[in-house]
C-alpha cells in the first residue's frame, strides 16, 4: 500500500518523549558526610553532589558532621522524618550507623553509603574505594620499593582515630607489616589544619630517629606533609611517605617529591554515583551491586590529578 498526502493535506506525528528534569517532579535527597567543609577532599565530594543536583533538577540537602557520629546519626533521622526520597552518607565508624539505617529501611527510604563503607549496616550499596585495600596497597608499595624492612617503624598520622576508614585501611596495612615484623603507631592530628601542623611537627621532631616511613591516614594529614617537612627541615624524599592525593596539596606534594605515591579516590565521581543510585532505587530500581572507585598516582601523572583538581601543571 503506497501513502501520499494531497494538496492541501497536513501530517501530524506524536512524538513521545521522557519529561526533562525541569519538567519532571522534583525529589528531595540528604547527602550527610563525616567529614569537615575544611577539609579539601571534600570540596571535591560535595562539588559532585552539586553537579547531580544541577543536572538532574532534584535537590540535595547537605550537611558536614567532623567526625560527631551523634550528630550524624540525628542528622539521618531528621532526613527520614522530612521524607527524603533518598539519603546518601559516609559511615563515620562501625556499626555507628546500624540503627538510623535500620529506621530509613523500615520507611523504605534507600540510604547509599559513599566515601567509607561499614559491612555491619544494612546500607543499599556501596559507592567508593575499599579502604582496606587501599591500605594493604600503601602498604605493599613501601615494601616492594624496599623502603620499610622487617624490625621497621612506620608513622600513620590520622585526623579521627577509630573513624571507619582510618580503622579499615590499618586492616589492611597490618597484613602486609605484621607478617613482616614492621611496627607502627597511629596518632591523632586533628581536623583542625594548624593543629594537625603543630602535633605532627611535634611527633616528627621527638622520634625522628626511628621513622622509616610515613602513612597518612586521611587527605588532611596527607596534605600537611610539606609544610611539616619543612618546618622539622625533613628534605623531600628524606622519609617516604605514602598517602591519600584527593587535594591540590597532596598532589602538589608527589609532583615536589614529598610524597612519593598518593590514592585517588574519585570524590566527584562518588557522590555523582550515589545520588544517582539512590535516585533509580526511589524509583523503583533497587542496585544490586557495589561500585569501587580509586586509583594510585606518582610523580608522572601528579600534574594530571593537579589539572584536574583545578590547579596549574
Amino acid at each position: 500500500m503506497r501513502w501520499g498526502l494531497g494538496a492541501g493535506a497536513a501530517l501530524c506525528v506524536a512524538f513521545s518523549s521522557a519529561p526533562s528534569p525541569a519538567e519532571a517532579a522534583s525529589k528531595t535527597f540528604y547527602w550527610i558526610s563525616h567529614g569537615s567543609a575544611a577539609d579539601p577532599v571534600w570540596t571535591y565530594f560535595l562539588a559532585g553532589a552539586e553537579q547531580w543536583a544541577k543536572d538532574t533538577g532534584n535537590k540535595v540537602n547537605t550537611s558536614f558532621h567532623n567526625g560527631d557520629v551523634a550528630s550524624q546519626q540525628e542528622a539521618i533521622r531528621a532526613a527520614i522524618a522530612a521524607g527524603a526520597d533518598g539519603i546518601v552518607t559516609a559511615s563515620p565508624a562501625a556499626g555507628s550507623l546500624v540503627q538510623p539505617v535500620e529506621e530509613a529501611n523500615a520507611k523504605k527510604i534507600p540510604v547509599i553509603a559513599f566515601n567509607s563503607d561499614d559491612k555491619t549496616v544494612r546500607f543499599s550499596t556501596f559507592v567508593g574505594g575499599d579502604n582496606v585495600k587501599a591500605g594493604a596497597d600503601h602498604a605493599r608499595y613501601l615494601v616492594d620499593k624496599g623502603l620499610v624492612k622487617s624490625g621497621d617503624f612506620v608513622w600513620m598520622p590520622v585526623e579521627v582515630p577509630g573513624a571507619t576508614y582510618g580503622a579499615d585501611q590499618e586492616k589492611g596495612i597490618a597484613s602486609v607489616f605484621k607478617p613482616l615484623n614492621i611496627r607502627w603507631e597511629i596518632t591523632d592530628a586533628t581536623l583542625d589544619q594548624a593543629d594537625i601542623i603543630s602535633r605532627m611537627s611535634d611527633y616528627l621532631t621527638a622520634n625522628r630517629s626511628k621513622i622509616k616511613a610515613i602513612l597518612p591516614l586521611g587527605d588532611l594529614v596527607s596534605g600537611s606533609i610539606k609544610r611539616v617537612f619543612d618546618q622539622v627541615g625533613v628534605k623531600p624524599g628524606e622519609i617516604p611517605v605514602v598517602g591519600w592525593g584527593n587535594s591540590l596539596d597532596t598532589a602538589n606534594e608527589v609532583q615536589e617529591g614529598y610524597v612519593m605515591a598518593a590514592a585517588w579516590q574519585d570524590p566527584q565521581a562518588q557522590s555523582y554515583l550515589a545520588l544517582s543510585l539512590a535516585a533509580m532505587q526511589a524509583g523503583g530500581i533497587k542496585p544490586g551491586f557495589d561500585i569501587t572507585t580509586g586509583s594510585m598516582y606518582e610523580k608522572d601523572k601528579a600534574a594530571d590529578f593537579i589539572a584536574l583538581m583545578g590547579g596549574k601543571k
